[in-house]
């Protein structure tokens, strides 16, 4: 393992499904005892591609702690990465990863040579958006078996054939690659309101193909993105720019799969291995960080806990991306329906905290307008109301909910129980469209707020 910026430093690697890898657990729970760790703070990334992209979040957004911290007799601080199998698309940057660390882990992930790669930008012009090399290694990674299937959506987004039935049949092999077996225990695992039927496949894709592109691509110009002159129309009157559409469609529906695993993976594995942790560990006091879909990871973490266990002190979830009213007991004007989430932050021995960001586009417009289509609860309210991101505008419809700045974080005046929202725009506010600020989390001022929301001497 590389040298980090913090030590002691574990990681935890879990599968699809939950499982952990034995040998790091085995080791964290010794090591933990052995080391005399007061505070361990486990960190779940987003959609990073692969351990190398995670460990360089990890090392960078750790860095500060040990300067924040200062001398503190009696506390002794652990850090641990949470790796699991998600990904992003290579055309969404990361601020400050290179294009070169960006290719170098992707290859390697595939069991390539970077130097094998072409040198390009990852970036392609937005009116010839394509699937990039990078992005299909990693769709072959993330769904493992559909190398066919991701050759032949790359191959139609590069030649953009002119025709209804190819959107259909674009909109058929997404489903193929996202798709569940029916009945597989995973379909439950999708959804951040309860009462609702889990879906094995997202609803975006039983629905006009042609319709949602042109609303995609309509979605994707407003968040700044150039799509590039007029070509000749076709359908719908947006030529062939509707394909920046379509791949928005399979970017869209690979992340409604790796929310769903998110899930998963949260609840039938870092819930349990946290059980084990105070088990062996006792006294030890554990703060989970999400980026994210790393947030809704750690999220349903707490649905996993066995009864009784308490030592979770504090979450912090990062540009969280999913639902903002998914800690919701009853969904405002559906009282039938209650967040899947509720009541979760009653097994927190501390706050539960949203940090947000206005200049996040890929939470603030794409996410909910892909939500609204993936059919995620039933109508209420307006789109953004509905449909809104808790990494967009915090915790909602949670009684008791209160508001904290960064300077709350830096000064002490941090809530020490409860559901917290902090608008992190003031810091979280670089990015390149769609995505925006989304990955801008590497800030002194947010490791400021872990500490602050899990009371750990600073």
């Amino acid at each position: 393992m590389a040298a980090m910026s913090v030590q002691p430093y574990w990681e935890l690697t879990f599968d699809a499904d939950g499982d952990v890898d034995p040998r790091q657990r085995d080791q964290l729970l010794a090591q933990v005892t052995e080391a005399r760790i007061t505070d361990l703070v486990m960190f779940a990334h987003g959609w990073n591609n692969d351990r190398s992209m995670a460990t360089w979040l990890y090392d960078r957004f750790f860095a500060p702690f040990p300067g924040l911290l200062g001398p503190a007799p009696g506390t002794s601080l652990g850090y641990v990465g949470v790796l699991w199998p998600a990904m992003r698309f290579s055309d969404e940057p990361i601020p400050d990863f290179t294009h070169s660390a960006v290719l170098t882990s992707l290859t390697a992930l595939d069991g390539h040579d970077a130097q094998d790669a072409p040198d390009t930008p990852v970036a392609l012009p937005a009116d010839r958006i394509v699937l990039s090399p990078e992005t299909c290694l990693a769709l072959t990674a993330a769904f493992p078996g559909h190398a066919a299937t991701v050759g032949r959506l790359a191959e139609m987004l590069r030649e953009r054939p002119g025709s209804a039935e190819a959107f259909g049949e674009f909109a058929r092999l997404v489903r193929d690659l996202v798709g569940l077996p029916a009945g597989s225990p995973a379909a439950a695992f999708g959804a951040d309101a309860a009462n609702g039927a889990p879906e094995a496949e997202p609803a975006i894709l039983g629905d006009d193909p042609v319709a949602l592109c042109e609303t995609l691509t309509a979605a994707l110009q407003e968040t700044g993105v150039d799509l590039g002159p007029e070509e000749p129309e076709f359908l719908g009157g947006l030529g062939k720019r509707l394909w920046n559409g379509a791949h928005e469609l399979l970017r869209q529906a690979s992340y409604f799969a790796m929310k769903r695993r998110a899930g998963t993976i949260g609840q039938l594995g870092l819930g349990p291995m946290l059980g084990r942790l105070s088990q062996t560990a006792g006294p030890v006091r554990v703060h989970l960080v999400g980026h994210s879909f790393g947030g809704r990871l750690v999220s349903f973490a707490l649905l996993g806990l066995p009864a009784g266990v308490r030592n979770v002190k504090s979450v912090t979830l990062l540009q969280g991306a999913f639902s903002h009213y998914a800690f919701a007991r009853q969904l405002p004007g559906e009282t039938e329906y209650g967040g899947a989430l509720r009541d979760v932050e009653n097994r927190v021995d501390g706050p539960v905290v949203s940090c947000y960001s206005s200049h996040d586009t890929a939470l603030g417009v794409i996410y909910p307008l892909a939500s609204r289509l993936s059919g995620d609860a039933t109508s209420f309210l307006g789109l953004g109301d509905r449909w809104g991101a808790i990494g967009h505008d915090g915790i909602q419809a949670v009684d008791g909910t209160r508001t904290a700045t960064l300077a709350d974080a830096r000064e002490g005046r941090f809530p020490a129980n409860g559901c917290v929202s902090v608008d992190a725009s003031a810091v979280v506010c670089s990015g390149s469209p769609p995505a925006g600020a989304h990955s801008d989390i590497c800030h002194e001022e947010l490791a400021q707020v872990v500490l602050a929301a899990g009371r750990i001497a600073h």
